[in-house]
């Protein structure tokens, strides 16, 4: 039989590894966030906190906003790989391949991509293989739905100005897979390339000399708020119905915009985030497709341009800016 005093040991020992286990600091991840100035970042945070990730508490996030200078990426991705940061998150696809370029080793979570296998980020959406995982935001498939909105409130359209930021693949994919349906509606499509803001005016005048009837808007997430809603004030002034993929399109003026919701892609790439930092492979984890899309219809924009929206198109949508 024990004795008193050896009992008394074990309790004291029992006890004395429970406050060395307590006090114990628990690890705190690093995350990497390049942005291109994203509104959504609260969604992230919001994921995050749904799997008990607190910031300044079990976890750091190190924000990098590129404001739209794609120069930068490749800057704030060597600066995050020598922070030794867990996981990076990339707002886009451009994010998505200069982090594939910069690191190998690094589980990188991509907010959303227009073709992530034809890219070459991923092998395949059920099997990614390598270090890249996370949503994609099938853009390019979307391009034509937006065109047959576009055609039921303009009939006559016959002619659109696509404004972009460069030759990208991204957006080489999106015009390969929306001339189908621009040919078969009768509408042409005009190739306008920005820069920067300063290109706005520019690319609205060559809209308007090229005797477009509307704008399909491919800025991407890069403008800042006000930049967008700048570019989009001078599409209404010139009387042009301005679409995109984008819902922040429409919340800034455009007309309208048919889109994923971007605030339930950033909170699942915080899902993404939890299962990498609890063991699982990136090369494992499925990319996910949206399966639902909001139609969003500014009337306010509507009206100052002239346009009466057809209550069948309407009827259709799943927000409406009065």
């Amino acid at each position: 039989m024990r004795t008193t005093s050896q009992w008394l040991l074990i309790l004291l020992t029992l006890a004395w590894n429970h406050v060395a286990e307590a006090q114990q600091p628990h690890k705190i991840h690093r995350i990497g966030m390049v942005l291109g100035g994203s509104p959504y970042v609260e969604a992230f945070r919001e994921g995050l906190r749904e799997h008990g990730y607190v910031e300044g508490k079990n976890v750091v996030v190190e924000y990098r906003y590129t404001e739209g200078k794609r120069e930068r990426y490749s800057e704030f991705l060597a600066e995050l790989v020598r922070l030794k940061v867990d996981v990076i998150i990339a707002d886009g696809s451009g994010v998505a391949a200069a982090a594939k370029k910069t690191t190998s080793t690094i589980p990188i979570v991509m907010t959303f991509s227009t073709d992530p296998v034809g890219q070459g980020l991923i092998s395949s959406l059920a099997r990614p293989g390598g270090n890249v995982t996370g949503l994609t935001s099938v853009t390019g498939e979307l391009g034509g739905k937006v065109l047959e909105l576009l055609k039921e409130i303009i009939p006559k359209l016959t002619r659109l100005a696509i404004v972009h930021q460069g030759d990208t693949p991204v957006n080489e994919l999106f015009l390969k897979e929306t001339e189908g349906s621009a040919r078969a509606l009768g509408i042409q499509l005009i190739s306008l390339f920005v820069r920067a803001p300063k290109d706005y005016e520019g690319a609205v005048r060559s809209a308007n000399k090229n005797r477009a009837d509307a704008i399909y808007s491919r800025l991407g997430p890069s403008p800042s708020s006000a930049d967008r809603r700048y570019f989009m004030q001078l599409t209404a002034k010139s009387r042009l119905a301005t679409v995109s993929t984008r819902t922040e399109d429409a919340e800034a003026g455009g007309l309208l915009s048919y889109a994923r919701d971007p605030r339930e892609s950033y909170r699942r790439a915080a899902t993404y985030v939890d299962k990498i930092l609890k063991g699982t492979k990136p090369a494992d984890l499925p990319v996910e497709a949206p399966t639902k899309f909001d139609l969003v219809i500014n009337l306010n924009t509507a009206t100052q341009i002239g346009l009466k929206i057809p209550p069948r198109v309407l009827a259709r949508a799943d927000k409406v800016i009065r």
